[in-house]
């Protein structure tokens, strides 16, 4: 099945099962607030900065209504009695996280790792809540709870793509949101009314927020008292009043054709910018409100933030595979494959591409069970990829490029250069490799290039670097989940040794 043909696959999937065409259907509806180059863009799926990536993930939609892969990528809802996305399923077994990892590493593999806030990404999240509503009976109420397992419900049951907004802007980072010259310039709650919450400010990074149906707008970053305002949870639908998405420069307008620029030209997913102004969100859509508890619970006190990174660090590992078979055709085209340092070199980046694919496997391999029967992916073994994870990405890209020389840099202008008889026979002539024809060579170099040097290649190194927070607050995290009690155990034990 070839998933990256400018062809959708079969317009008949499962039963019920969202399908690419219907979701490029909805997505070219003009009723959202996007805004690229200064203009309003009204129909997204056919816009030129957006088709490449929006038919990307109508591909992911395909991928899971094929019924030929009904058991990798569907459960059967409790609800309905219809397939849904796997990665609604929440965990009770290593079994299901395996099987929720086989489904993102399908969709993952169509993208080549390069797409991280896929349908499957939020979708973690709010199987997380639903996993441990318990957290929001508690901390806010029986009737906030049950928003938010009905939330749940719908987006599983109809296949929604939910992207999320949990960053406040960055404008004076030394003052707390109600220091700021304006106290909405961070998102917060301006009034209650009979029909819900009036939101104003603004939240980032919305990453594929521009491509979602609804974005979760909530805050990451800890709250203190008298930042209540700042404090709740809610679903927007990316056309309501007054939510516009002011999103990032697409890195696709720059792509002078498909064959030069094969990555950036598909696979931007967009960051964003969401700007509310004073948007009406109906209590229904309202998970909590003015409690700086459960703002922070949401992500720690249930299996959220885990099982979100646990789509996350199966994503880069798919990511990593895909760059260590770029690297070795690279090194196989520019003849150096057999030369011991190279090897040596290829081989050390496998190491740590295993340690990575390995980790993965080892948060289900340890994980927890708690006392509601729900299974939480090791959080130790996944704050470690974490923790290691803004240094070891740029440490492999700089070995890639180390490998790859100047081969990437001397290609031809564009891969239409071949269509030119006389140019053609000079680069057949002059920049063929063993095994390679001039063309394959010059197509498997620009697609090193969009993955490591391109602009849409900084992006993607910036990134890996932050998607999970500051280096130190992951770090953090991984001393909050290691094993301090049994490493300081044995300090105790050796220091009672006696003669």
């Amino acid at each position: 099945m070839d998933t990256h043909s400018p062809d959708l696959l079969s317009k008949t999937g499962l039963d019920g099962m969202r399908t690419g065409a219907e979701y490029l259907r909805k997505l070219s509806e003009p009723d959202r607030n996007v805004y690229q180059n200064g203009e309003l863009v009204r129909d997204v799926a056919n816009h030129p900065s957006y088709r490449g990536a929006a038919r990307s993930i109508a591909r992911l939609y395909d991928i899971a209504a094929d019924p030929a892969l009904r058991d990798v990528m569907t459960f059967t809802s409790p609800d309905t009695g219809k397939p849904v996305l796997r990665c609604y399923q929440i965990p009770k077994t290593k079994q299901d996280l395996a099987d929720r990892r086989a489904m993102v590493t399908r969709w993952t593999e169509s993208t080549f790792g390069l797409m991280g806030r896929t349908p499957d990404h939020v979708a973690s999240f709010l199987t997380g809540y639903a996993s441990k509503a318990s957290v929001f009976d508690q901390l806010a109420g029986k009737e906030w709870g049950d928003n938010m397992r009905r939330w749940y419900a719908r987006a599983r049951d109809e296949h929604l793509y939910v992207s999320y907004a949990i960053v406040p802007p960055q404008i004076n980072r030394s003052k707390r949101a109600h220091e700021q010259s304006d106290p909405y310039l961070h998102a917060g709650v301006v009034r209650e009314t009979d029909a819900g919450l009036i939101i104003r400010g603004a939240q980032q990074l919305a990453t594929g927020a521009v491509f979602s149906d609804y974005v979760y707008v909530s805050c990451i970053h800890p709250l203190q008292a008298g930042e209540e305002a700042y404090a709740f949870g809610v679903m927007i639908p990316v056309n309501a009043p007054g939510f516009k998405i002011y999103a990032r420069r697409s890195y696709a307008d720059t792509a002078s054709s498909m064959d030069d620029y094969p990555l950036s030209s598909r696979f931007d997913e967009m960051d964003a910018l969401v700007v509310m102004n004073d948007v009406l969100v109906p209590w229904e859509d309202v998970f909590f409100y003015r409690n700086i508890a459960l703002c922070a619970a949401q992500w720690w006190q249930t299996p959220a933030h885990a099982l979100g990174n646990h789509q996350a660090q199966t994503r880069w590992a798919t990511k990593l595979r895909f760059l260590m078979g770029l690297t070795k055709r690279t090194a196989e085209i520019t003849g150096n494959i057999g030369v011991p340092p190279v090897i040596s070199q290829i081989g050390e980046m496998a190491a740590y591409a295993t340690i990575v694919e390995n980790m993965v496997q080892m948060q289900e391999y340890n994980a927890t069970l708690d006392d509601e029967g729900t299974l939480w992916p090791s959080r130790a073994a996944l704050y470690a990829v974490m923790a290691i994870q803004t240094d070891l990405n740029p440490k492999l890209l700089n070995m890639a490029r180390e490998l790859a020389g100047g081969s990437m840099i001397m290609v031809p202008s564009s891969m239409r250069d071949f269509d030119n008889p006389e140019i053609a026979a000079d680069l057949e002539r002059y920049i063929c490799s063993p095994g390679y024809t001039a063309q394959q060579r010059a197509a498997a170099l620009k697609l090193a290039w969009d993955l490591i040097g391109s602009e849409f290649a900084g992006r993607h190194e910036q990134y890996e670097k932050f998607y999970g927070g500051a280096s130190h607050l992951v770090r953090m995290n991984m001393f909050r989940n290691y094993d301090f009690g049994r490493a300081t155990a044995l300090v105790d034990q050796a220091l009672s040794l006696k003669d």
